[in-house]
This record gives C-alpha cells, structure tokens and sequence, in this order.
C-alpha cells in the first residue's frame, strides 16, 4: 500500500480493551494508528497496557503505530493531538471514539442512588470526550476521501445495562451519531455507532476468573477485541460505507455482511436474541 493510500486512523483510549484491539487489527490492515490514552508505564493502572505497548504491537504487524499519552477529559491534550496530526499527516481517514472512564463500582449491583455518584464520570470520558474528538477531527476528516466516524457502543444504549449512567452515555453516542451524519453527509463522511460484543479484554477476563461459576458460561458468546476491529477495517474500505452512515450496527452483524472472522476463524453470533434489534432513528428532518 502506497504512502498516499495508507489509512490514517486514531483509535482513543487504546492502552488495553477494546481500543488495543481496534488497534492491532487496523495495524494488521497496514494503517497508520494513532494510539491514545493515559497510560504511559506500566503500574499506572490496574491493568496492564501503555500506549507505547500498542503502538509497538501496531507496528509489528504491519501498520505504523504512533503513541500519544492524552487524557480526553482535557480538551487542550485533545486539541493539541488533533493538531500533531494535521502536521504529520494533513489528513485523517478514520476516527475511532472509544474513550472510556469505567469508574470502581461500576457493575455493583443496587439502584444507582445507592452506587458512587463517581459512576457519572462515563459521561465526561465516554459521552463528552466522544463529542470534543469529533470537534477537533472534522476538519481533518473533510480533507480524506474515505472518512469514516465509529462511536464503540454496546446495547446498554437501549436495555438497562449498569445502572442509567452508563446506559444514557451509550444512548446519547448513538444518537449523536445519527445526528453527526446529518452534517457530514455532504462530505461524504460516515459516522457508525458500533455495538460491541462481549470482549475479551483484560477486565472481562479477570472478572470471569475471578468468578467463573458466574460468569464462565460468557465465553462462549465473547468476542475477541480485535474483531470489532476487522469489521471496522472492513468498513473503512467499503465504498458504499455511506448506506450505514447515522445507523447504529452490530459488530456481528456487520461482519457477518463482510465475511470478517474472529481470530479464532469463528463467526460471533449477534447479540440481538438477547437484547433485541438495535435502537433505530427516523431520518432528520434538516430546518
């Protein structure tokens, strides 16, 4: 792939988890990845990943990578990333908002009332930080001819799903990429809000250890992070990507449509037996 041809791609929130595995999969696509997220060394978090460590990863299978210690809650980190791009690169292909603050407590059982009202910090890192990278990244996407927008969702948007906190930050990303299609569509910019599965990341499996009577049987519907990851790859190739513009879709599915496998060679089943369809919205109406 040329220099010219090579996709230019930011994935937020990439030390670990999903993001990680969006990242591997667009380095083995052989894209250019911008990694972010906070973790710098390792022990600064509970779990292990750096960005330096993705980035590394990303560049040995094939793509470049290139990490950036940001903090999304900090609007002048995320400018000045934004900013790093424009002059490296002119241009940015695609954006993947995947940021995410899971605060301690999370999937603790109760009435939100009764949780820490730290839970609310998904709507800072999650909701916010989805909005502000937008902001800052359109004129960058405007300038590529394959622009593409993945807000990483999860059917907590509409089925109660940790608490309402949680569940209003997956609901208003969705809708907010429904609406940001609106104004992108002369530009032929795509805007996706993608369901997840159940992944194996670092967190789900210490959970599932920790308790596999619980939690075990889950394994057999998981996901590997780096799928969500394939479809996106995919989807960024896809000439007709515009027919899924402002719609929310299932990772399963939508990989199902392309003929994308797990790492594994498996086909994740949708999750829509369990959840229901997808949340739809009508088309806008444009005053």
């Amino acid at each position: 792939m040329s220099a010219q041809n090579t996709l230019i791609a930011l994935v937020t929130g990439a030390s670990r988890g999903a993001g990680k595995g969006i990242a591997l999969a667009l380095g083995d696509a052989g894209a250019t990845v911008y990694v972010t997220g906070r973790s710098a060394k390792e022990g600064e978090a509970s779990l292990p990943g750096t960005v330096f460590a993705t980035a590394e990863e990303v560049s040995r299978r094939g793509g470049r990578g290139i990490p950036v210690v940001c903090d999304h809650a900090d609007d002048r980190q995320v400018e000045s990333l934004f900013a790093q791009i424009a002059a490296e690169q002119g241009r940015l292909d695609l954006l993947v908002n995947n940021a995410l603050c899971v605060p301690d407590g999370l999937t603790i059982a109760g009435p939100f009332w009764e949780k820490p009202l730290a839970l609310q910090a998904v709507l800072d890192v999650g909701l916010r930080s989805t909005y502000v990278a937008s902001y800052f990244a359109a004129p960058l996407l405007l300038k590529s001819t394959q622009g593409l927008v993945i807000n990483t969702s999860s059917p907590g948007g509409r089925s109660y799903m940790h608490g309402p906190a949680y569940g209003a930050g997956k609901a208003a990303v969705d809708k907010m990429a429904h609406d940001m299609a609106v104004d992108f569509k002369a530009y032929d910019v795509a805007v996706v809000a993608l369901w997840m599965g159940i992944l194996k990341t670092e967190r789900t499996m210490a959970v599932i250890d920790a308790q596999p009577e619980l939690y075990g049987h889950m394994l057999a519907i998981a996901e590997s992070p780096e799928y969500s990851g394939r479809v996106i790859a995919a989807l960024s190739q896809d000439p007709q990507r515009m027919q899924f513009s402002g719609k929310v879709c299932m990772a399963a599915e939508l990989g199902e449509h392309y003929g994308v496998v797990d790492i594994d060679g498996r086909q994740p089943p949708s999750p829509r037996a369990i959840f229901g369809g997808v949340t739809e919205f009508g088309d806008a109406i444009v005053q």
